[in-house]
């Protein structure tokens, strides 16, 4: 299959740029671009490769061709569950949970890297660079690693042990950054321009947006139909944004015939991009003038930390997302996103780390207030396995049991518990 790349195009002032552009940023504003299509008028399954279980299963709606320049790891195709004892909680009759712990390195982000690793290869990058909380930097390595490729990455300094663990597992370089995110993220900007090397930074990056929309993908593929809302944890906004491009792709190419509302699941406590969305959508403003729209940073404390942004990268993109599907942006307190964690353990079988148990907390908050609806179809995007931020977790699992070693205090304690 070839690929229909045919160029880019600026979500701030609108300026393009063709496919031999070689520039991150809008050369006219500064602004984030978006990869551009030249679509076939093709019907049936052509934008499917039957033989591929990973995101380039979708290769004929992506930025890139070389495929052998690709890891060999398997990314994407995660499940698709159907979860009516978690739904029946929230008064949904129709949840769905795509859990992306599933990747190689238990997160979303893989999906980013696996197109931007092929992409790097492809313009011959000799070093992969980004900054990151965690998951995008230890997906970065991860798949780095499975090549043999250098990969260079700045955390914060008060990263989860187990993300750091794992960037330095897969043999990354990593710099501490005693700062938050976005000093590490401006760090890593300007040491990547002085060095020339490839720079993976979410938003930064239009190819990380690629990565991010096989999900959407996925999504109909699976189900066979649009659903009518998806959930998306938040931070830098670009997973909400490359979500909803898929669904963009999608529709644009003939492929499904309408796209799903995005709901933007933010903490109380890092939620820049749900605030730009309130003002245009109490505003009545729902065809603003982009150029015209700011959103303002915060001053981020939340436990999610992969949510955890001052200033949203792919800020812009997440509210037109929110605001041209007619969806909605909530944010929730810290505590019902650590509550969201056993719940969705219990109620659906799927473990996730703060900043993905994030968007069950903010669908519950959404079916409260009669955003969405009983009848309505949802999936929640589950975006990061639980074992990335135990100590959260065990802030509300609870405590074991002691007991003797013996039978007696064994029966004793298990009285009640059936059979």
């Amino acid at each position: 299959m070839k690929t229909y790349f045919s160029g880019f195009r600026c979500f701030r002032c609108g300026t393009e740029a063709g496919a031999d552009f070689s520039g991150y940023v809008c050369p006219a504003c500064g602004g984030n671009l978006e990869v551009r299509y030249a679509w076939p008028n093709g019907r049936g399954r052509w934008w499917v490769d039957e033989e591929r279980r990973d995101v380039f299963r979708y290769r004929a709606l992506l930025p890139v061709s070389r495929l052998e320049l690709a890891s060999p790891l398997r990314v994407g195709m995660t499940p698709i569950y159907e979860a009516p004892r978690l739904g029946a909680a929230a008064g949904l009759k129709h949840l769905l949970v795509k859990d992306d712990g599933q990747n190689p390195s238990a997160s979303f982000k893989d999906r980013a890297g696996a197109v931007a690793l092929v992409r790097a290869r492809e313009t011959g990058a000799k070093v992969l660079c980004g900054a990151s909380t965690g998951n995008a930097g230890s997906s970065m390595a991860c798949l780095a690693a499975s090549v043999g490729m250098p990969c260079v990455i700045f955390v914060p300094e008060k990263a989860p042990a187990a993300k750091i663990a794992q960037l330095l597992i897969f043999g990354a370089n990593v710099l501490a950054v005693k700062g938050t995110y976005d000093d590490a993220f401006d760090l890593c900007m300007e040491v990547c321009a002085q060095r020339g090397w490839f720079n993976r930074n979410t938003g930064h990056n239009p190819f990380t947006r690629e990565g991010k929309k096989t999900a959407a993908f996925e999504i109909y593929d699976q189900l066979g139909k649009i659903p009518d809302w998806v959930v998306v944890p938040t931070g830098d906004g670009n997973i909400l944004a490359g979500i909803w491009k898929g669904f963009r792709d999608l529709k644009a190419a003939g492929i499904a015939p309408k796209m799903p509302k995005m709901l933007c699941a933010q903490s109380e406590a890092s939620a820049a991009i749900s605030v730009a969305a309130w003002k245009l959508q109490r505003a009545g403003n729902l065809k603003p003038d982009w150029k015209s729209v700011e959103i303002a940073p915060v001053a981020a404390t939340t436990v999610a930390d992969s949510i955890s942004v001052d200033i949203p990268r792919d800020g812009l993109a997440a509210v037109r997302a929110v605001i041209e599907s007619g969806g909605a942006a909530v944010a929730v307190p810290d505590a019902e996103i650590l509550a969201a964690i056993p719940e969705l353990a219990r109620g659906a079988g799927v473990f996730a780390e703060p900043a993905a148990s994030c968007a069950w907390a903010g669908l519950k908050k959404a079916a409260r207030e009669g955003r969405v609806k009983p009848d309505e179809t949802v999936v929640c995007m589950i975006t990061g396995n639980g074992l990335k931020d135990v100590a959260s977790a065990r802030k509300v699992a609870g405590d074991p049991v002691p007991v003797e070693a013996n039978v007696a205090a064994a029966l004793a304690a298990t009285e009640g518990l059936g059979g």
